[in-house]
């Protein structure tokens, strides 16, 4: 059985959201899938817009831009406002009820929000609504097994920031909990 994601990662630049998407991709990496990482952002990164299109599949990925996202992630508003008619229908939209104001019904979309930065800046993690957001990402999908998802976020965190690793661990586990 062939499990495939085509996935859309929204927000503001500095909100982590090239991260988070390259967690999903590197977990895919891992698994030995075929995988593609493409991001997209505004001229001023942080607090300009930023998107990342990740395709994990198990056969060759056709491009690597995802028009019509089967999941979307939404971290602000403004990203929700620009994706929010593309997602294709049987979809999945995943949305930081924090900064997304609307959340609106779509035909045929499950929607689930989560205050992931309410919930992190409440645990002391201010700069990981990202990760809590990717957990909230894989308790909804499975994208990858459990075990590879730790193995990925010890991957995706550099030796230079080690001692980031244990609250990236744990704003995992609260997106996967939420």
């Amino acid at each position: 059985m062939s499990r495939s994601y085509k996935i859309v990662l929204a927000g503001f630049g500095g909100q982590g959201i090239l991260f988070a998407g390259k967690l999903v991709a590197y977990a895919g990496l891992i698994e030995g899938r075929e995988v593609s990482w493409l991001p997209s952002y505004g001229p001023e990164m942080r607090g300009g817009t930023a998107n990342c299109s990740v395709c994990l599949a198990d056969d060759a990925i056709g491009s690597p831009l995802v028009l019509s996202p089967e999941v979307l992630v939404v971290m602000n508003q403004p990203s929700m406002d620009k994706f929010e008619n593309s997602v294709a229908p049987g979809g999945l939209v995943i949305a930081d009820s924090t900064l997304v104001q609307r959340v609106p019904e779509i035909e045929g979309v499950r929607t689930c929000s989560i205050p992931a930065t309410a919930m992190a800046e409440e645990a002391g993690f201010k700069k990981l609504a990202n990760i809590i957001c990717a957990g909230k990402l894989f308790a909804e999908t499975g994208f990858c097994s459990e075990e590879t998802l730790w193995k990925a976020i010890e991957k995706c965190v550099p030796a230079s920031k080690a001692k980031m690793l244990d609250m990236n661990k744990r704003a995992l586990q609260l997106g996967i909990d939420a």
